[in-house]
């Protein structure tokens, strides 16, 4: 048997299906006792049986120590999603506040993405929201600048952000370095949560403004005290530090976990969070997945409060303290301010989950009277929606939106920048981004929707019918949404294959609402995208398009000509004269130009 080969160290186990997907991924102390224990003939609940029944073939890993299985088991499920693990949904980056260190005045902004190793960053924070709200009161506080370098080195005089007192000005000279370095410094202060210095700095700046008899100067650090104070009594929370509190609710088999993130005693904000294949789960066992995988890529706090014991609290709280470097405290079920604390989390988590079940059954009534309208079979599992957007015919962009019964598929969104189509002909138009998306699905075997909508009437929806039927995709149902003879929302015609006569079924039909929901996010989405692709080419030189001719000879040409209309005029040898420009890349220049 396979357990039986198996060490008896610790490691990670995966179970795949017979087309080799992931089922489950699971660490273990022992491994040989864990496997074998999926096998033998104790009774078990009805999902693992399920997967059991599915499972073709195993792999483990060891690791040195059960710490070790359980961030490589953590990183398997990020990447791999088996069926039958508990997984968070999480793939946005968090924002973070960043401070410029570089410059000689460094800005503090929003930041998400990448770091840059020659800057600070602060977070990440539960929200942009957060993000925004501690820019807003660094601004107010400290008058920190938030400008673009570029803006900010060809100021000639204060921009409007000086004259509300969110500035300094330091880019016309109005304060000196050494001054707009203690505003950085206390900026800093301020997000490391640490204002009781920042209050006895301002207090003694005070103090000595008014020994020297410099009252506009004491009255604005006195202004500063006063906000900061304030800031204080709205923000601080009792019993904080830099603390997590992690909290889970559940209704109707769902789950949804809250998190509340609070640093220097400052309540940065919180998020919910609704973690997919968790139903019917412990709530445990769900902050236990949870924590494993939310702690995995971000530096935990000093402290977690959860509101629910879970079982590897001490193996994550020596893996998180080893990834900190610091010691990292796990604490469920806790008691006096943090308590309080951990409750309203789960009250939010609650009300968070009833709206979620609230609006995942109407969605689930729309598409039960949508399945109606249409006569189909069954509810449609899957819907996906096209749309073309242009100007004028030029730029046409297609898109593609994904529906489910949970609402918006995001990671199934397409954008199809179209190729060599007529101007204006938006059959053709829709005719090739069908073929794409669906000529792509069946290449790779894909998953198939159980019903498209498309913009338009019977001109496009004949496309698709063709589009589909060469691919031999014909049991996909087809519905062509055109504006009524009203032409007004909730009045629109619903144009089905021949020999169907249309359908109306007004804005009455929750089916009706569902169709107009899924229609403008799919125009909202092309509209996007096409204004996207026409500002990168309003904004668009033709200089980016010549091989040798990188960002500082496209500079040293522009400023030389005063622009690219002085660069289209100068003949081969007026641009051989510019730094850095010989005649073969001048010649290469003006061919292209012209």
């Amino acid at each position: 048997m396979f357990a039986g080969r198996l060490p008896t160290g610790p490691g990670v186990y995966m179970m795949r299906d017979a087309e080799e997907r992931a089922l489950y991924v699971g660490k273990a102390r022992n491994l040989r006792k864990r496997v074998a224990s999926y096998f033998d003939t104790r009774p078990k609940v009805d999902r693992i049986m399920r997967m059991l029944a599915q499972v073709e073939s195993m792999e483990v890993s060891l690791t040195r120590t059960e710490g070790e299985a359980l961030l490589l088991e953590n990183e398997w499920i990020k990447s791999l999603k088996p069926r039958y693990n508990i997984l968070l949904r999480d793939d946005k980056s968090y924002p973070r506040i960043v401070v410029t260190d570089r410059h000689q005045f460094p800005r503090i902004t929003f930041h998400r993405g990448a770091k840059d190793s020659g800057n600070r960053y602060f977070g990440p924070y539960p929200s942009a929201g957060s993000v925004r709200e501690s820019l807003s009161l660094i601004q107010k506080l400290f008058r920190i600048r938030n400008c673009e370098d570029s803006y900010f080195e060809h100021r000639k005089r204060p921009c409007l952000q000086y004259q509300i007192r969110r500035c300094t000005a330091p880019c016309v000279g109005f304060v000196t370095a050494e001054e707009y370095a203690e505003q950085v410094s206390d900026a800093v202060l301020f997000l490391e949560g640490r204002d009781q210095k920042i209050l006895t700095r301002l207090i003694r700046r005070m103090e000595e403004a008014a020994e020297r008899q410099e009252y506009e100067a004491a009255a604005m650090y006195r202004d500063q005290i006063n906000a900061l104070k304030q800031m204080q009594a709205h923000q601080f929370v009792s019993g904080g530090g830099d603390v997590d509190f992690v909290a889970v609710a559940q209704d109707r088999g769902k789950s949804c976990v809250q998190v509340v993130s609070v640093r220097g005693g400052r309540n940065l904000g919180q998020r919910s969070h609704f973690p997919s294949q968790a139903e019917h789960r412990e709530a445990g066992e769900v902050l236990n997945a949870f924590v494993g995988q939310y702690y995995q890529n971000r530096l935990p706090p000093a402290h977690i409060v959860l509101s629910h014991a879970i079982e590897d609290r001490d193996l994550l709280a020596d893996a998180l303290s080893a990834a900190a470097g610091r010691k990292v405290q796990i604490q469920p079920h806790p008691r006096g301010a943090r308590r309080q604390m951990v409750e309203l989390a789960q009250k939010n988590a609650a009300q968070a989950l009833g709206l979620r079940l609230a609006s995942e059954a109407n969605v689930q009534r729309q598409l039960e009277s949508l399945r109606d309208e249409l006569g189909l079979d069954e509810v449609p599992a899957s819907i996906e929606c096209f749309d073309i957007s242009h100007t004028a015919g030029s730029q046409a962009m297609g898109s593609c939106v994904a529906f489910d019964a949970s609402g918006p598929v995001k990671s199934c969104y397409r954008r199809y920048k179209l190729r060599d189509i007529t101007p204006g002909d938006d059959y053709a138009a829709m005719k090739q981004v069908l073929t794409r998306r669906y000529g792509r699905l069946q290449a790779e075997e894909g998953e198939l929707p159980d019903l498209v909508l498309i913009d338009g009437g019977k001109g496009q929806l004949k496309q698709a019918i063709e589009v589909l039927a060469d691919l031999g995709l014909n049991d996909v149902a087809l519905v062509g949404v055109a504006k009524g003879p009203s032409r007004r929302p909730g009045y629109e015609e619903w144009v089905r294959p021949p020999p169907q006569a249309p359908l109306y079924p007004g804005p009455a039909s929750p089916a009706s609402h569902l169709v107009q929901r899924i229609r403008d996010e799919a125009h909202r989405f092309a509209i996007t995208g096409h204004r996207a692709s026409r500002t990168k080419a309003s904004t668009h030189s033709g200089l980016e398009d010549i091989p040798g001719v990188g960002p500082k000879r496209r500079r040293q040409l522009l400023s030389h000509f005063g622009g690219l209309q002085g660069v289209r005029k100068a003949g081969v040898e007026e641009l051989a004269s510019v730094p850095g420009i010989n005649r073969h890349l001048a010649e290469q220049i003006f061919r292209t130009l012209h």
